[in-house]
């Protein structure tokens, strides 16, 4: 260690960061943080709840959104105990291995989520621009394997990623800029040189998340030109509505996830606030959204969500 404000031991722990200056108000704050935790919660297993209940709804598209709805019942899980407890508690401890952890899962599920969102362009395209093989191509068994292989690919590309963080001696400042574990976050601590985590972080991103969202853009270039193509106006609007709910969930999704990775390896210079920000959109919106948005964008799990209800 050549820095002369190097400290000759490792740090046991990292600490958290909430909202800096807004001590005081932590209680009030975490009123908010606990609704949006709850309706997460609630919203994500109704979801699946319904879907695995009736047997009208074991349609593809379906599938693929009770995929989405346990991504983000698990990212809910994995970061929000996290953060309530530094508005509640003013817990900010949290220890390297415990760290480490939290991030592999916020990564591989974030990785986990573009994929099936990935899957979810990949059901509209087909359902537009090839109805007639819809069935045959989107079988049960085959979504099951694209499932499994974008499920292990999402937690294979992560798997590194703490293996690294662990031979690092992390001596110099053990505070984090976000109320959880970010690779981006924890990889600026440590004493040493960090290229090859910083190199492989942009990376995976570019593999899954970059990938992903071209394959999705690319999709929607073509439904669109299927959809433009169609003789009635009436029967192109009705094609186009059924993503409107997919549309919504992938700018949910994309905009604070590729803002905070730019704004990370990018933007030194940028607002500490607002990185705190699109570090609570990117976590606590999708799963909060995502129920919201499907439950009134379609009228099958809309119907039958009520029905439950009113009976």
């Amino acid at each position: 260690m050549s820095a002369a404000n190097d400290t000759t031991f490792t740090h046991a722990v990292f600490l958290l960061t909430g909202i800096p200056g807004q001590e005081d108000i932590y209680l009030w704050i975490a009123i908010p943080f606990c609704l949006i935790y709850i309706i997460s919660i609630v919203g994500n297993s109704i979801i699946l709840f319904i879907i695995k209940a009736d047997p009208g709804l074991h349609e593809p598209m379906y599938i693929f959104l009770c995929m989405l709805a346990i991504a983000d019942l698990c990212l809910s899980i994995t970061t929000m105990p996290t953060i309530l407890g530094i508005f509640l508690f003013n817990s900010r401890e949290i220890s390297l291995n415990v760290c480490f952890a939290q991030l592999f899962f916020i990564h591989s599920l974030s990785f986990i989520e573009s994929s099936v969102l990935l899957l979810m362009a990949f059901d509209r395209f087909v359902a537009i621009c090839n109805p007639l093989r819809y069935s045959s191509i989107l079988t049960l068994p085959r979504i099951a394997k694209m499932g499994l292989v974008f499920l292990l690919r999402g937690l294979a590309i992560v798997v590194p990623l703490p293996i690294l963080l662990k031979r690092y001696r992390y001596c110099r400042t053990n505070e984090l800029s976000h109320s959880y574990c970010l690779h981006q976050e924890v990889m600026k601590l440590a004493c040493a040189d960090i290229i090859v985590n910083s190199v492989y972080g942009l990376f995976i991103t570019l593999l899954t998340v970059g990938l992903d969202s071209l394959l999705i853009f690319l999709s929607y270039v073509m439904i669109l030109k299927t959809a433009l193509s169609v003789a009635s106006r009436a029967e192109c609007l009705r094609a186009l509505n059924t993503c409107v709910s997919h549309l919504c969930a992938v700018v949910l999704f994309y905009t604070p996830e590729l803002g905070l990775s730019l704004m990370h390896r990018f933007g030194k210079d940028s607002s500490h606030l607002l990185q705190l920000l699109l570090g609570y959109i990117y976590l606590l919106v999708p799963p909060l959204m995502n129920p919201i948005v499907y439950s009134v964008k379609s009228k099958h799990l809309r119907a039958r969500i009520i029905r439950v209800f009113v009976k």
